[in-house]
């Protein structure tokens, strides 16, 4: 779910894999990997990805245990 909100936000910025890799100084094959739902390698650019094509997450954390 999180590789295919990655590529709408990333096809809604009007970016290729192409462009957002070189942006972000990465390779596109990494980008592809990302959008695929692969483990992610470097939290700093998913966040990275996340800041350049305009993403934001929302987490709701509750406590379980009351």
């Amino acid at each position: 779910m999180l590789g295919m909100l990655l590529r709408e936000g990333r096809l809604s910025s009007g970016l290729s894999q192409r462009q957002l890799a070189e942006r972000l100084g990465t390779s596109q094959r990494y980008i592809v990997e990302l959008e695929q739902g692969k483990p992610v390698k470097a939290v700093e650019r998913l966040f990275a990805y996340l800041q350049e094509t305009g993403i934001t997450l929302h987490a709701d954390i509750a406590d379980e245990h009351g």
